[in-house]
């Protein structure tokens, strides 16, 4: 399909493609500009093959490939780190998430009470200052309402779970109360029930919230927990048992997943056809993306590695950027982005302030989005405590220390990992070692008494 331009209605009359895109606009730009809707949409724990137009043949994901169809797929997306809480960190402050003490949890855990400092500049606070109603629906992960929830950091709503797992009809995970049934899902700062499957249900707050907004833009960020554990399709509600299938390690099957995934594409196709309906007016950009790589039934392919690990297929993802008029349809980039990029990108794209050094770790690559610039060399740090992994993306080249041994690849022309350089280059694994230890000694060290005065004075702004 690359090459093609779709238009929205064709694309509507089109049943195999649920009526995609709000992409078919006419892609000359109209002459009053005006700011952008945004509409970010993040899976969870899907692989970087998990979406037919990056390679899964044994099922279909047509909206998906749709925003693919008519934007712009990254073959060198990055999630900021291999397990989600950590990701979603850096995403919403656009800073490598060790500069923060919720960051080092990977992830967090219920017994943990971490949270961002409050008054921590975020992607929906930078935005609201533009003027964006916001809106968080789906799963937070960066702190525990009322007090830690997204509509203390920037976002005026709130509909989801602020935890890392939840039961697909049943909404309950940690932190709710493993006696309770239902308890996972919180409206802005109150726990509420809801009946339904949770994908469906967030596709139906994101489209009510879309609709029921006046001129200003907005900003959406759809985080979906599909497909991660339980292993629940749309059909399944008689297999729900809340919490012991949550933690049932035989859950699932290459079909529950495969229904997990199409069920979220469709989802996706309600949305957009609200947002056609809606008739705002705006400009949408649309971004498609995962929080890390994938799990026991992900298609990671041609990459090694999954949820977990610093190999490329546990930070590999999926990722389109979707803005007619402005991103020319069809178009495939070898640009390196990453989590964090996106607060600097959106942000210039809605017009609003370049961010220093000191405001984001991220680049705006709105330029080489927009096709007015050729790709960056960028150079990514990872670190992860499970199995003492490290990792540095330097252009083409990629240092790993994964289980007290280290590697050196170079992933431009092997990306599977497996032809073996360090000893041809010794040179080069020296300098990316010594970049790793530089940038390594700048983030919060694992293992620090967080109420150690030391580490306070040293990092006054992460508590």
């Amino acid at each position: 399909m690359a090459g093609l331009t779709f238009s929205r209605r064709a694309l509507i009359a089109d049943a195999c493609a649920l009526a995609a895109l709000p992409a078919g606009r006419a892609l000359a730009r109209t002459t009053a500009v005006r700011q952008p809707d945004i509409l970010f949409i993040m899976a969870d724990d899907l692989g970087y093959a998990d979406v037919s137009c990056y390679g899964r043949t044994s099922y279909r994901t047509p909206v998906i490939d749709g925003l693919a169809a008519g934007g712009l797929r990254f073959l060198q997306g990055y999630a900021n780190s291999a397990v989600c809480s950590a990701t979603r960190t850096a995403l919403v402050t656009g800073r490598y998430q060790q500069r923060f003490l919720i960051g080092l949890e990977e992830p967090v855990g219920p017994a943990k009470r971490l949270s961002l400092p409050e008054g921590t500049p975020t992607i929906a606070s930078r935005f609201k200052d533009l003027g964006y109603r916001t809106a968080l629906v789906g799963k937070w992960h960066v702190g525990a309402p009322p007090d830690h929830g997204p509509t203390r950091y920037g976002y005026d709503h709130f509909f989801g779970m602020s935890s890392g797992a939840a039961d697909y009809f049943g909404h309950a995970g940690a932190p709710a109360d493993p006696g309770r049934r239902r308890g996972g899902l919180f409206f802005d700062e109150t726990s509420v029930d809801r009946e339904g499957y949770l994908t469906d249900l967030l596709a139906d707050e994101a489209g009510r919230w879309i609709g029921e907004g006046g001129d200003a833009p907005f900003l959406l960020s759809l985080h979906f927990n599909a497909p991660h554990w339980p292993w629940e399709g749309p059909e399944d509600r008689a297999h729900s048992q809340s919490l012991r299938i949550l933690r049932d390690p035989s859950g699932g099957s290459l079909e529950t997943f495969a229904r997990m995934v199409v069920a979220m594409d469709t989802a996706i196709g309600r949305v957009l056809r609200g947002l056609e309906r809606s008739r705002r007016g705006r400009e949408t950009i649309i971004v498609f993306t995962s929080d890390n790589g994938g799990e026991r039934y992900s298609d990671m392919w041609p990459f090694t590695g999954m949820k977990g690990e610093l190999l490329e297929g546990g930070l590999r993802v999926p990722l389109i950027v979707n803005w007619p008029g402005r991103v020319k349809p069809g178009g495939v980039s070898d640009q390196v982005m990453t989590s964090m990029d996106f607060l600097p990108t959106l942000l210039a794209a809605a017009g609003g302030p370049a961010l220093s050094a000191q405001d984001t770790d991220g680049v705006n690559l709105l330029p080489q989005i927009l096709g007015e610039a050729p790709p960056v060399s960028r150079t990514l740090f990872w670190r992860f405590k499970a199995n003492e992994q490290a990792a540095v993306r330097d252009g083409d080249w990629k240092y790993l220390k994964l289980g007290g041994k280290e590697h050196l690849f170079h992933v431009a022309s092997d990306p599977r990992e497996r032809a073996e350089l360090a000893e041809v280059h010794p040179e080069r694994l020296a300098a990316l070692k010594a970049r790793y230890a530089a940038w390594d000694n700048e983030m919060l060290p694992y293992g620090a008494d967080t109420s150690s005065e030391d580490v306070k004075r040293s990092f006054p702004d992460r508590y």
